[in-house]
Parts: structure tokens; C-alpha cells; sequence
């Protein structure tokens, strides 16, 4: 009889061997979030102009497989359009025998291939017919893809109602060699494992120790009487609190605080190292020398940090308020008794030996595990004065929080940006359009054309527009009397020459897609719509711009 393998020598699951990669990037808590999400893509909303030259759509689908195959849970694809030839010359996920049936129903079944995992559905419907009839349509949705354009009409009503909802709205456009996208976040959305460089997630308190860190430094005092091998493998931190209390010794007990002070401890640390060292140099030494200025400064809240505390959901959270905010309040009282947020418990790389090494990270992460119990107290406290409450915040969620108390962010969302919407668009794009090199023209154009097809779409212009030079320089001129209707010169002459030539690039197309470009602009939409959905890295705030002749994007707050 074969006994089972013990759970410590079975290998990875299928689910793991499958996501490998991608669970490196944001892990268990990341992929339960994608797999528990369901992305709704808006791909079109009917017919408009000449469609022989191409038609919308390919670059939503693109974005859709890239989240299709790291395992999204489901997806939801509207589509009233019908294939035609002009969609088997740049869609990648229609065929030959799709010509002629509904694009949702087609794109719907070749998406579903890419993984079995993933559940998807279509409606050959328009949005705004199924937001009238299907009230609890858009509520089944984490995330809302638009690939444009849509009617104005149709698209503020699906963003009113995403917004009301607190879901997320991605709308993107691609034509030609120019591409764009916006995102639209919530009022306040919070992020708390934001991933930014490890080095600056190291709280090392090597200017304030702890009792344990403190023995542990004082356990190195007779650094001559010991050996070479010895010497040169105690670990650099115990090194720097080593020479710090000489320092302190020789200066009334201050620290040194100031760059000619920390140049000279700097030299006093680095003339102690043994020069003859049987073993050669000593790597501990040049760590320590290295670490001097980055290691020896006092605890600061980051701006981003202190903004947090300061918002009323903070200082003030409710029995509806997300676990979000109930952490951060108990962080915040845990920063205003301290003077310092929870220790991170992470230790840098150092030459050391092993047990010295292991036996300095039980140091830290035992003061880290100790923050946190404080942490969730505190949040137990204000959970039970909160009587409506549902069950208690998990721990582990209250853990990751601390470990990421430094960095964690929130971002006041704003909406899909539109040149005749809110006035601090125009003010933006004023502020960077004079910029040399600057992509704005791009959004401009694509203003232009989202408003000609609006117009043939309703009825008031003919479907000719789209290659009508009179419509374009006359819908052109209406949005640069918005521009500058508080000052006639806000554009210079070079920005408005590289307007022109933005919408040239767009009325040549007349609408059209380019594939390359399109699954490019897929590939980094879907990068932001998989931030988004982990709540993890820092997502786009708002609007990215691409120019595919010089292959370059940038990014703007509209």
C-alpha cells in the first residue's frame, strides 16, 4: 500500500504551476481577487460612417485576453455589431465563418478558448438599451471596459452609473497610430500593497532601537578581541549601533544629524575596518560605510501617509466604513502614541554569518509580530464600538496593512475626461499642451472625432463627416474656443500645428483600427485594469496618451 506524500513534500498544485509567474507578481490575495472579479467590455454601440476601412473593437478584445488568460473570473462582452470583412482584416479573435453573425457571440467564443477557467457571456445588445432594461446589469461587474468610441449620451450614463456604484471605468481608443486611455476610480480608492522599491520599505530604527536591537548591539562591544573570520562577518547593522554609541559618547549623546556629521562617522566607521584582514577586505565594513547615509535619519511620515490620517474617513471611520479605513485609524492611533508606524520586520542582504543573520531577523520580525498584536488590538477596540459591524477584519489582512503602513496610498478619482466637461480638463490641458513633445494634441484629436461620430450616430451629421474636412476643422474649432475662452493665446502656434496634425492622422483613418497598435494599447490597458482589480500597485490617475510613430506614451491628470 502507498501512503499519500506529507503535505510539505507535495509539489505545487495545477493552479499554481499554471499562475506561477503571475502569483509571483501579487500573489495568493491577488489571484483570489482576479479570479472573484467579473470585467463587463462595452465594444461598440452600433453602426456609424464607412466602415470598409476598418470598424472599432479590436483593441477591447485585446485588453479582455490579457485578462482572460491570467484567470479572470468572468467577463461580459456588449456588442451590437455584426462581423464584417473590414473585422477579419485587424481582429485576431474572429474568423472567416464569423462573417456575417453577431461580434459579441464570436469574439465571446474564441476568448473562452484561451482558458477554461474563465466563464464569459455576450449580449448583442447596446449599453444604453440594457442599462434601461436590466437595472441590476452593470452592479454583477468589478470593472468596466469601454473600447470607444460610444454615443456621449451612452457613455455619460454608463459612467454616471459605474460611478454610483463605485465601479471602475476604463475607456479606450485606438486609431490609427495614436491610441488612449482614461480610467475613472471611485470618489477615495484605497490602495494598500503598492509595491514600491524594497529598499525604501527597510525601517531599520537604528537611531531609536528597541531593548532587543539595543543587547543585540551591545553584544559586539569588544569588536578587537575578535578573530579575522569573526570580524569581518558581524553583520553591519550591529557595526553601525556599534559606532553609533561611540559617537553618541564623543557628542553629548546626539546622533550625528547632518551631512558633515554623517561624513565623519562615515570615516570613523570605515578607518576601524582591518585593513590586513587574513581573509581579504571586509565586506561587512563597506556596507556599513555604504548604508551611513540612508540609515542614520529620523522617523518621517510620508506626505502620502500624513494626508491619509488627516481624512475625516480616517479619524472618524463607521460601521459602514471599509476594513480599509478602521486599520488606518488604528494605525494612525498606534503612529500618535509611538511617533512611528508598525515595523515592517523585513531585513536587508548582509554579509554575516548564518546564525548571526537568522538571530538579528528573529530580532526584527519579533518586534514587527509585537506591532502588530498592538495594531489588532486597537482594531478590535473600535470594531466593538462599532456595534453594526459584520465579522471581525482577518488578521492577515491587518498584517499586510502594517507591513505596508508606510507606503500605502489613496487616489481621489475623477471622471472619463471630456473638453466641454469639468473645467479643470481644459485648465490641465492648457497647462501641458505648449509642452515640446507634448502627446495632448493626441487627446485633442481624439475629442474631435469621439464628437463627429457622435453626431453621425444621432442623426445630425451624415456618415461622409468622417471624411470631411469641413466637420473636422469645424468641430476642431469649437474645442479650442473652449479652450481658450478665458485667454486667446493659452495654445501657441507650435501646439496648434501638431493639433492639425493629430487630427489629420485620425481623419485619414477614418475611424480605423491598426492592430499592432491595438494589442499594444491592450496589453498596458489591461496592466491597469489588473491593478485595479488586486487593489495592488499603483494604478494610472488618469489618462495615458501613445504615439505609435515615435513609440512613446505619457501620461497626464485630466
Amino acid at each position: 500500500m502507498t501512503d499519500a506524500f506529507p503535505s510539505a513534500l507535495a509539489g505545487p498544485s495545477s493552479k499554481e504551476r499554471k499562475y506561477d509567474r503571475q502569483l509571483r507578481l501579487w500573489a495568493a490575495s491577488g489571484q483570489q481577487a482576479l479570479e472573484e472579479s467579473r470585467v463587463l467590455l462595452v465594444n461598440s454601440d452600433g453602426p456609424w460612417g464607412n466602415q470598409s476601412t476598418g470598424v472599432p473593437g479590436v483593441v477591447g478584445v485585446e485588453t479582455l485576453k490579457n485578462l482572460v488568460l491570467p484567470g479572470i473570473g468572468g467577463f461580459t462582452i456588449v456588442d451590437p455589431a455584426v462581423v464584417t470583412e473590414a473585422d477579419l482584416g485587424v481582429n485576431f479573435f474572429l474568423e472567416e465563418e464569423s462573417l456575417g453573425k453577431p461580434r459579441a457571440a464570436e469574439t465571446c467564443r474564441l476568448l473562452r478558448e484561451l482558458n477554461p477557467d474563465v466563464e464569459g457571456t455576450y449580449q448583442n445588445k447596446s449599453i444604453a438599451e440594457l442599462l434601461q432594461q436590466e437595472p441590476d446589469f452593470l452592479a454583477q461587474h468589478r470593472l468596466v471596459l469601454v473600447s470607444g468610441p460610444i454615443k456621449r449620451s451612452s457613455l455619460d450614463a454608463l459612467r454616471k452609473a459605474a460611478e454610483a456604484l463605485n465601479i471602475p471605468v476604463l475607456y479606450t481608443r485606438s486609431v490609427g497610430f495614436y491610441s488612449t486611455f482614461s480610467l475613472q476610480l471611485p470618489a477615495t480608492f484605497p490602495i494598500v500593497e503598492t509595491h514600491p522599491d524594497p529598499e525604501t520599505t527597510q525601517d531599520l530604527r537604528l537611531l531609536n532601537p528597541w531593548p532587543e536591537l539595543a543587547e543585540a548591539a551591545a553584544r559586539v562591544n569588544n569588536l578587537e578581541s575578535l578573530d579575522d573570520h569573526q570580524h569581518g562577518h558581524v553583520p553591519y547593522l550591529l557595526l553601525l549601533l556599534h559606532y553609533l554609541e561611540k559617537w553618541k559618547g564623543a557628542h553629548g549623546g546626539n546622533a550625528p544629524s547632518n551631512y558633515k556629521e554623517k561624513s565623519e562617522f562615515r570615516e570613523m566607521v570605515r578607518s576601524s575596518a582591518r585593513i590586513k584582514n587574513a581573509e581579504g577586505g571586509e565586506e561587512n565594513y563597506d556596507e556599513a560605510v555604504a548604508a551611513v547615509l540612508k540609515s542614520l535619519n529620523p522617523f518621517t511620515l510620508r506626505s502620502s501617509t500624513q494626508e491619509i490620517f488627516e481624512m475625516e474617513e480616517c479619524k472618524s471611520p463607521k460601521p459602514e466604513s471599509s476594513d480599509f479605513w478602521l486599520i488606518a485609524s488604528a494605525v494612525r492611533e498606534f503612529f500618535q502614541q509611538h511617533g512611528v508606524l508598525p515595523l515592517p520586520g523585513s531585513l536587508p542582504d548582509m554579509k554575516a554569518q548564518s546564525a548571526d543573520y537568522v538571530s538579528l531577523q528573529n530580532i526584527y520580525k519579533s518586534k514587527a509580530r509585537k506591532d502588530v498584536g498592538e495594531v489588532i488590538a486597537i482594531v478590535r477596540r473600535i470594531e466593538s464600538q462599532l456595534s453594526a459591524r459584520p465579522a471581525h477584519i482577518p488578521e492577515k489582512e491587518i498584517e499586510i496593512f502594517c507591513k505596508n503602513a508606510a507606503h500605502i496610498k489613496v487616489i481621489h478619482g475623477r471622471s472619463i475626461p471630456q473638453i466641454d466637461g469639468e473645467a479643470h480638463t481644459s485648465k490641465a490641458i492648457r497647462n501641458n499642451i505648449n509642452i515640446p513633445d507634448s502627446l495632448v494634441p493626441a487627446f485633442i484629436a481624439f475629442q474631435v472625432l469621439d464628437n463627429i461620430i457622435t453626431e453621425i450616430q444621432e442623426g445630425t451629421l451624415p456618415s461622409e463627416s468622417l471624411d470631411d474636412e469641413a466637420a473636422w476643422t469645424a468641430q476642431t474649432d469649437r474645442l479650442m474656443a473652449i479652450l481658450t475662452s478665458d485667454d486667446p493665446s493659452a495654445i501657441d502656434e507650435e501646439a496648434r500645428e501638431h493639433i492639425l496634425d493629430a487630427t489629420q492622422e485620425l481623419r485619414r483613418t477614418e475611424g480605423g483600427e491598426l492592430h499592432n497598435i491595438s494589442s499594444l494599447t491592450g496589453g498596458l490597458v489591461a496592466q491597469e485594469a489588473l491593478k485595479v482589480i488586486t487593489r495592488q500597485y499603483v494604478p494610472l490617475d488618469n489618462t495615458c496618451l501613445f504615439d505609435g510613430v515615435r513609440s512613446r506614451s505619457e501620461m497626464y491628470k485630466l
